[in-house]
Formats: structure tokens, C-alpha cells, sequence
């Protein structure tokens, strides 16, 4: 059976790894965590969710372009 990727797998495309670094398969997989995370909790405010998973969506980019650089 096919798992289906998380929303946070989906957000920062951790399958997306051209060049098959590990420490850009960490950043994508441990900020894929966090967005889940949060996902978990936007009952609480989906503003705020939305906030905080759009901003390590962008720290994610700027850290994969910090290893790849």
C-alpha cells in the first residue's frame, strides 16, 4: 500500500531532493514535523496555523538553499 504524504510532506516537498543530501532530507523531514504539529492544533486559531506554517515553509527555503549553497 501507497502511503500518502503528510500536509507537511506535500508543504516542503520532501520528496524533491535532487541532490540527495542528507542534511536537505533533514531540513525538508523535520520541518514536514513541525507543520504537522501545528496542523494538529489550528482548531485553536487557523489564522495563527496558517502564520506559523507559512513562515517555516520560508525558513525551510532559505535553510535548503544554505546547504545546497
Amino acid at each position: 500500500m501507497i502511503s500518502r504524504p503528510t500536509l507537511g510532506e506535500q508543504r516542503v516537498r520532501s520528496e524533491f531532493n535532487p541532490s540527495a543530501s542528507g542534511e536537505v532530507e533533514t531540513l525538508k523531514q523535520r520541518t514536514a514535523e513541525l507543520i504537522n504539529i501545528v496542523e494538529d492544533l489550528k482548531h485553536k486559531d487557523p489564522r495563527l496555523a496558517a502564520l506559523a506554517q507559512t513562515a517555516y515553509e520560508e525558513a525551510a527555503i532559505w535553510a535548503v538553499k544554505l546547504a545546497t549553497a
